[in-house]
């Protein structure tokens, strides 16, 4: 360090301080303002580019609570449309059941009545058929009777004593 001292120039140090603040001064004018404004720009980006993200973020929970409201809505929706109808099925299925029903009870009507209509043309026809071979047999019976005139005769008698006369 004695080495250092002994050697020691004024005018050395003079020039290169004046060299240093000259560097310093030119420095600063031309690289530390452009290094300064780049980083201040640079920082500037940044603090733009986390205010957006922080927004962005902010903007994708928006966006997933009223996606999330949206299919809640869409779900309450759905069920209240598959409720109607369900309710509609039940409903016309139950008066198409009714429907059927009185359809079917006017149709068993209708054959009862029809069956009933059968029965008493057939009851008539039985009993005309039956009168018309009563009165063929009741015939038949009567000319054999008559045949003889005797028996005739006494027909007649037994039926005018059976009579009184007032």
């Amino acid at each position: 360090m004695e080495a250092l001292i002994h050697d020691f120039s004024f005018g050395l140090f003079f020039w290169l301080l004046i060299v240093l603040v000259l560097v310093v001064f030119l420095l600063g004018k031309f690289a530390w303002k452009p290094i300064l404004n780049a980083l201040e720009e640079r920082e500037t980006g940044i603090s733009n580019a986390l205010a957006a993200a922080e927004k962005a973020k902010l903007e994708m929970a928006r966006l997933t609570n009223e996606n999330e409201q949206l299919l809640k809505e869409t779900r309450a929706e759905r069920d209240l449309i598959l409720k109607e109808a369900k309710e509609l099925k039940d409903k016309i299925v139950g008066e198409a059941r009714e429907q059927a029903q009185t359809e079917g009870k006017r149709l068993i009507a209708q054959a009862k009545h029809e069956i009933e209509s059968q029965k008493i043309k057939a009851l008539a026809e039985v009993k005309a058929q039956v009168s018309e071979l009563s009165i063929e047999i009741a015939r038949k019976v009567l000319n054999r009777e008559f045949e003889d005139q005797g028996k005739q005769q006494s027909l007649v008698a037994d039926l005018l004593k059976d009579v009184k006369l007032n």
